[in-house]
């Protein structure tokens, strides 16, 4: 076994999918973090969690950052006899920002981070795909990997990604009630219409313009660039209050989006915190171009 002495931080973004039109491809990585501190011990596993989810999650081998660290470790055949493990979670739990795929992200750049050799053993490549692996699909995980604007897809059984830089300012708003993934998945029908997916396809191609150009009046095309058909509109009755802001936001002229599965409703514009309805939180918020790093041994 060779661990490295004492304790390393990693510190993991909060992202957000789709972006409108983007379903399960587009990701974008956001100035909102979670901290991670591990240290390899003697015996047992002892975790404390503070900040967000700290009242509700399993402090065992379930815990989800935990559990990314073993399958980590498993790939490297590496086994701690035991790990001090320390989450100070500032990204919201079931709200659409990611929160998942920061912890399995922050949990194997972390078990990799104590291993002696760890990234060469387990280079970023083999990292995104073990995290794809255990969170299901690419796009929140590849944005929290490696920041900044994401495209990310399945290529036979591979994850791959495209990496963009935008500076587009966010303002997100935040719900205090959850959804789980799981229920907004399930009320996508199985099937589209050609006419609403060759829609979506248009409006990904320029929103990723959009984002990217150096002309402004890129910008001023956000509005239509996030314009879907594909599952804001079928997600609507589980999140009722979120759709309405989106739709009261476009309205104005403000583009705005269900980010993820929801809750959350991300807006490219700030100033317009006052919009939050009664009980939400609004965070301004700008792109994190850093994605996973390392900031302390």
């Amino acid at each position: 076994m060779s661990f490295v002495d004492g304790p390393v931080t990693v510190r993991v973004p909060a992202s957000s999918a789709n972006l409108g039109p983007g379903y399960d491809s587009l990701g974008l990585a956001l100035s909102l973090h979670d901290e991670i501190t591990v240290e390899v011990t003697g015996a047992h596993l002892d975790i404390d969690v503070q900040g967000e989810g700290a009242e509700s999650v399993i402090l065992d081998e379930s815990h989800l950052v935990a559990r990314a660290m073993h399958a980590a470790f498993d790939l490297m055949a590496e086994t701690p006899p035991g790990l001090r493990l320390s989450c100070r979670n500032h990204i919201p739990h079931g709200r659409g920002l990611g929160s998942s795929s920061a912890a399995i992200v922050g949990g194997i750049w972390a078990a990799r981070a104590v291993v002696v050799g760890g990234i060469e053993r387990l280079d970023d490549a083999a990292a995104l795909q073990l995290a794809v692996d255990l969170e299901g699909h690419p796009d929140n995980v590849a944005a929290a990997q490696l920041g900044g604007l994401t495209i990310a897809w399945i290529e036979g059984a591979a994850a791959e990604v495209e990496r963009l830089d935008t500076d587009v300012e966010v303002t997100v708003f935040v719900p205090p009630t959850a959804v789980s993934t799981k229920a907004a998945r399930g009320l996508l029908p199985a099937q589209v219409s050609h006419a609403d997916a060759a829609a979506n396809s248009g409006r990904t191609a320029l929103l990723i313009a959009a984002l990217t150009t150096t002309n402004p009046t890129g910008f001023d095309r956000l509005i239509s660039a996030t314009e879907d058909r594909l599952h804001q509109s079928y997600r609507a009755e589980a999140m009722p209050a979120s759709y309405q802001l989106v739709r009261q936001l476009r309205v104005e002229g403000i583009p705005a989006v269900i980010s993820g599965a929801g809750p959350t409703v991300l807006a490219f514009m700030r100033g317009i915190s006052d919009r939050a309805p009664e009980g939400w939180s609004a965070l301004e918020l700008e792109v994190d171009h850093g994605g996973a790093t390392i900031v302390g041994t």
